[in-house]
């Protein structure tokens, strides 16, 4: 789940209107102040589907609340923390001396000054690993399909939970890898003939007229790319765009998409595993907990830079980019999340860890279809909910109803549960800027299993080496509500997960536009002031509303 591709002009389901609408103002979207901060929007004065953030702190203020700093972990691929618009936002460990090599506050990390990375060690830093669906293929293919055909329908009786995991992954396996090889395939052949559309252009610029006029090439090459101008011509990414506009945009496009699906080789691979020679732990021993090294930011930061600065980053310089909970806001990283799949191991200590240490929110924008230490994680989650710390989780991106496709880790064990296990737990899809369009392509949705929408589409944000960029996907509508709770709380401290989550869910702006009400409980989009007018109401002070935390007795009628 770590990005969304922009550069999707060739698959279904990638909207661009966005771009459009700032091309339209003939504004560059990297100029577009509106588009840039659009999230951060009053629905009931501009229309637009923001999250209302200034007024929420003005209306917090205007009750003389004062606000104490809220530490949120990022459970990510690592965060640039001395990006310039994060660096005055980052949490720093009160009871470590940076650089001595000494554990100084006990807690088993050393020098773990602004986080912890549990997908390093000794000898470096993982960057791409393998998807869940490979390792449970690698791991499981001996035991139920192996030589000995007797040997194998034993296992499959013995264990069927894990029959059924393997035959799941398995399929996914199958599926996901050859497309990843076609997806790889498609645009490395794209990137390769863009010399080819460039002399076809002849420094004309991007338009119906120009492409109808030029002659049917003779050469294969030649065809086949005019084939594609024919196609990109259609769409507004790219439509009316001189020859340089365009030779620069689709490099860049085909580039981002090269990038993505290369690592697909190792991620799809079985054989492959950098686990044991970098991180250098017992993987299968999940109760293992002292291991990793504090390089917060890691071989590949963008996703994770990306979702911090979206939750507490403050504008620098002539950039005005700033995160919804910036003013109240620090940010811990927790190096969690590798190019590939999230291990079950590594999610499980970096919750505790970042509950150990004072996080109060924590972002988990990652999910995979399947989790063979389901268990461990939730046994984490219980931890988090026990100490008040709020888990708020990417919905997904694979436009699917999650209760028919699982994205783990979930707070429901199973589907047909009328309650999530935990009260902690917010699920976030992602939302546009366009009304009618409300809920973006991608993002994945059910009206039980995922409690709210917030701005997904479009969202500038900081990258590393001190950059900015759009972003799209449930990892950045996350963030927006990790961000909207620790403005709640920061000046509501006493609350409690359930009653952010509560406020969040019943103060959404509604939307009844092409299903979107049945998309999530809220059926809205999040309003920050409004869920703070909420929680005032009912929660401050001890206040106790009319729909009150999950019982116990709920809680043991859950299945194991």
């Amino acid at each position: 789940m770590k990005k969304v591709l922009l550069a999707a002009v060739f698959l279904a389901g990638f909207g661009f209107s966005n771009a459009q609408e700032s091309k339209a103002k003939n504004i560059d979207p990297k100029e577009d102040k509106d588009l840039m901060t659009w999230y951060h929007k009053d629905f009931s004065t501009s229309k637009v589907y923001g999250v209302n953030t200034a007024n929420a702190y003005k209306y917090l203020e205007s009750k003389g609340l004062k606000p104490k700093t809220v530490v949120v972990g990022v459970l990510d691929s690592g965060v640039q923390v001395d990006h310039p618009g994060l660096v005055k936002n980052i949490w720093t460990n009160p009871n470590e001396v940076p650089g001595n090599g000494k554990d100084d506050d006990g807690n088993g990390y050393i020098d773990d000054v602004h986080g912890w990375n549990f997908i390093g060690g000794k000898n470096g830093d993982i960057d791409i690993d393998n998807m869940e669906v490979t390792r449970v293929v690698a791991k499981y293919k001996p035991v139920f399909e192996g030589d000995d055909s007797t040997k194998n329908k034993a296992n499959q009786a013995k264990m069927p939970e894990e029959f059924a995991m393997y035959m799941k992954a398995k399929d996914l396996f199958n599926k996901k890898s050859i497309e990843a090889q076609q997806n790889f395939q498609t645009y490395s052949m794209i990137s390769e003939l863009i010399p080819n559309m460039v002399k076809l252009l002849a420094g004309k610029p991007v338009t119906a007229q120009t492409i109808s006029a030029i002659k049917p090439p003779t050469e294969q090459k030649d065809a086949i790319a005019l084939q594609i101008l024919t196609q990109v011509s259609q769409s507004p990414e790219f439509k009316g765009k001189s020859s340089e506009e365009f030779e620069k945009l689709i490099k860049d496009q085909m580039k981002e998409a090269i990038d993505h699906y290369a690592p697909s080789a190792k991620q799809y691979d079985l054989t492959y595993d950098p686990r044991k020679e970098i991180v250098g732990d017992n993987y299968d021993d999940y109760s293992e907990k002292i291991y990793g090294n504090n390089h917060y930011e890691g071989p590949d930061a963008e996703h994770g830079t990306h979702v911090a600065g979206i939750i507490a980053g403050l504008p620098q310089g002539n950039v005005i980019q700033y995160g919804v909970a910036s003013k109240v806001a620090k940010i811990m990283s927790v190096r969690t999340v590798p190019n590939g799949d999230e291990r079950d191991k590594d999610v499980a200590n970096a919750i505790r860890y970042a509950v150990d240490n004072g996080a109060k929110v924590l972002n988990m924008s990652f999910g995979k279809p399947v989790s063979p230490g389901k268990n461990v994680v939730w046994d984490a989650f219980k931890y988090a909910e026990d100490k008040g710390v709020l888990l708020v989780k990417a919905a997904g991106n694979e436009n699917e109803d999650v209760a028919e496709h699982l994205a783990y880790p979930t707070n429901f064990k199973n589907i047909t549960d009328e309650k999530p296990f935990v009260s902690n737990v917010l699920v976030v899809g992602a939302s546009t800027n366009k009304n009618k369009e409300l809920r973006a392509s991608f993002s994945n949705y059910n009206k039980k299993m995922v409690n709210v929408f917030a701005p997904g589409e479009e969202i500038y944000s900081t990258v590393p080496k001190d950059k900015y960029e759009y972003l799209q996907g449930t990892s950045m509508a996350s963030p927006v509500v990790a961000g909207a709770a620790a403005v709640l709380l920061a000046y509501m401290p006493d609350l409690k997960p359930y009653q952010i989550i509560e406020s969040l869910v019943k103060s959404s702006n509604p939307s009844t536009e092409n299903g979107f009400a049945d998309y999530s409980q809220a059926g809205g989009v999040i309003d920050v002031k409004k869920a703070a007018e909420y929680a005032y109401t009912n929660f401050y002070k001890g206040k106790v509303s009319k729909i009150t935390k999950p019982s116990k007795s709920v809680k043991k009628k859950v299945k194991k």
